[in-house]
């Protein structure tokens, strides 16, 4: 009979250092021992993507893309380095690739690459001859054999990607909170463990800010049905698990977003701004009264390069997102709540299965705090009873 297959992933404060990377070699320890054939998925090492983003913006404000790429990739290859030699030293064969060494082969889409295909045969053989696999997480190769990465938080869409090519039995997320919680605890101190989220709603949660898992992470577990766990490094439990194709309750949770910039334009200039926006891999989240796009604040300088003459005005905001079957029905009721706190909303957006509303910075935190304790708390002021879900 063959071995279960886990595949685990641990983020940037997981590998931050030598003390950290042992415990790290401890939780893969353990499952081998238990009897599972183990591939590991690394970040780089705490802070160290910042350091080396910084280096290239003192080359140039907006780097090139190919180059920052190959950049980048090198702080995953010293975390999968660092690792395999403990594990090594602890007794334990382990065999480091990088995204092209483990035939992570990815779109042209340098700095946001999308993974199109892995050929598993050669982490196969590996397995086969009981190494543990450590694979360099954010990167792959393009058909031209250019290093790629997948954007921040890409470690997990390579965790999640190698899961379903190799057919997993879980991908395990390792980091440094110990699951998904209904919004984010360190601004929400009554903010609860989940022990399962479903896909929809995990996926909405990502999508609006939630920082626990990345995006395509998500879809890809999703649309591949590959059980996802979110656990903590630092302590034995058994996290969240992800699964389930439809959302049940009537609010899920509070996504927060920050760190986005309301950008004013003419609005004849609005489509042409967003083609600019397309061709320079700028994701527009919302357009504002017809005249306004909302867009991530590091991405302005690309904007600003190229169409300079057509920008207005910038203002700095944040995006608070309710997620639940009920969101939709929700406005008046929120607006009322935010209103009475002297909390101003700049936009609303209705999605499926969500409302994003758009406020000034310093509002986040108080209008996060109230919508979670009505909606989820308490929520004895609604006629539903919603569940309480998961992470900001």
């Amino acid at each position: 009979m063959k071995k279960s297959l886990i595949v685990q992933k641990f983020g940037g404060t997981s590998m931050g250092s030598i003390e950290t990377i042992h415990k790290v070699a401890e939780h893969i320890i353990r499952a081998k021992n238990g009897g599972s054939r183990v591939v590991v998925v690394v970040s780089a090492m705490s802070g160290e993507t910042n350091r080396l983003m910084g280096l290239a913006q003192q080359v140039d404000c907006v780097p090139n893309a190919r180059e920052l790429d190959v950049l980048l990739s090198a702080g995953e290859q010293v975390s999968m380095a660092l690792l395999a030699m403990t594990l090594s030293k602890l007794g334990h064969t382990a065999r480091s690739l990088t995204g092209g060494q483990a035939n992570i082969i990815t779109d042209g889409q340098h700095n946001d690459a999308t993974i199109k295909h892995i050929d598993t045969t050669k982490i196969e053989q590996l397995l086969d001859d009981e190494h543990i696999v450590i694979v360099a997480g954010f990167q792959g190769i393009n058909e031209n054999g250019d290093i790629t990465t997948l954007g921040r938080g890409g470690s997990d869409t390579s965790a999640v990607a190698l899961a379903g090519a190799l057919k997993a039995d879980e991908c395990q997320i390792f980091t440094d909170v110990d699951g998904v919680y209904s919004c984010d605890p360190r601004v929400v101190k009554s903010a609860q463990r989940l022990d399962v989220v479903d896909f929809p709603s995990m996926e909405e949660m990502a999508r609006k800010g939630a920082k626990v898992l990345h995006l395509p992470s998500v879809q890809t577990a999703w649309e591949k049905q590959v059980p996802l766990r979110v656990l903590s490094t630092f302590d034995l439990n058994q996290g969240s698990l992800i699964k389930g194709e439809e959302c049940q309750q009537a609010v899920c949770g509070v996504a927060i977003q920050r760190g986005l910039t309301l950008v004013s334009v003419n609005p004849e200039s609005v489509e042409t701004i967003r083609k600019h926006c397309m061709m320079l891999g700028v994701s527009v989240w919302d357009v504002v009264n017809g005249a306004s796009l909302l867009i991530k604040e590091d991405c302005l300088a690309k904007l600003q390069q190229v169409c300079e003459d057509k920008l207005l005005s910038y203002q700095c905001v944040s995006l608070l997102t309710i997620v639940g079957t009920a969101a939709e029905r929700l406005s008046d009721h929120t607006a009322q709540l935010l209103a009475l706190q002297d909390i101003d909303v700049v936009h609303v957006s209705m999605a499926k299965q969500s409302m994003s509303l758009v406020m000034l910075p310093d509002c986040i935190d108080k209008a996060a705090n109230i919508l979670h304790d009505a909606y989820i708390t308490t929520a004895e002021a609604m006629d539903f009873h919603p569940k309480k879900a998961f992470l900001g």
